[in-house]
Order: structure tokens, then C-alpha cells, then sequence
């Protein structure tokens, strides 16, 4: 089946191709983003204090090597800790929640390779994650 072109489509179009306005490149606007911005997120459900310094170590000089600008810790709320039962134990430095910041922001190694961490999001009770924004690869 063949449409015919009805002469007002004709007429439009030639006042198209005789117009001096130009169109809009939209993919420009998609490709040439001049800022490169890399996230990635790290879960630590599960994990033994020791266990998620250790994970977080690594994941921050992974994701530093590899040029990241976020990463976004999950740590959960620590409402469900076991140590909230024991008065002998701290409740802020058994909760991976508090504790992985506080070793990050001890570590002078780890703290050379960060600009910020969230810790708004930490002191937060109704927050279970924050963020950490990495410098940018020397």
C-alpha cells in the first residue's frame, strides 16, 4: 500500500528545507557530558566489624584506582545488633553503622584518598547507609 503525499505535507516540507532555523541536536546534549561522574555501592549486611574494615579498605582503593567520585556504604540501621543486649559493649563502635566511618576517618592511608564522609547520614537513626566522595586519581 502507497500513501500519497497530500500537498499541504509537500508545502510544509519545502518551507522546512527553505528555513533558516536549525534544529536542536538532541544527542549532543547526551554525549558530551564534560564531567565523568562514577558511583558504585558496597552492602555490608552480614559482616563482622573486622570483616567490613577490612572489605572497606580495599573497596575504597579499588574504586579510587578505578577513578569512582561516590561510594555508597550499606550498613544497615543496626537496630537488630546482638550488641544492643550487652551493656559491656559500646553501642555506637559495635555498629557498623558508626564503627566503619570512625576506622575510615583513623586511617590516614584511606583518609588521603577521600574528600568527604557523610557523616550526617551516620549520626541519622532513620538512615542505614551513607556516602563516601573519593578524590580524584593522582
Amino acid at each position: 500500500m502507497i500513501k500519497k503525499i497530500s500537498d499541504k505535507d509537500k508545502q510544509d516540507w519545502q518551507k522546512f528545507i527553505n528555513s533558516s532555523d536549525k534544529l536542536e541536536n538532541k544527542d549532543q546534549k547526551i554525549y558530551s557530558s564534560p564531567k565523568r561522574y562514577i558511583e558504585k555501592t558496597i552492602d555490608l549486611h552480614g559482616y563482622t566489624l573486622e570483616e567490613a574494615n577490612q572489605k572497606m579498605t580495599s573497596y575504597i582503593e579499588e574504586c579510587y584506582a578505578n577513578g569512582v567520585n561516590k561510594i555508597n556504604v550499606i550498613t544497615g540501621k543496626g537496630l537488630r545488633s546482638k550488641n544492643l543486649n550487652d551493656p559491656y559493649q559500646s553501642h555506637n563502635l559495635s555498629i557498623l553503622k558508626f564503627s566503619v566511618p570512625n576506622f575510615i576517618k583513623g586511617s590516614d592511608h584511606l583518609m588521603s584518598k577521600i574528600i568527604s564522609i557523610d557523616f550526617e547520614a551516620v549520626e541519622n537513626l532513620s538512615v542505614g547507609n551513607f556516602d563516601i566522595y573519593l578524590r580524584k586519581k593522582k
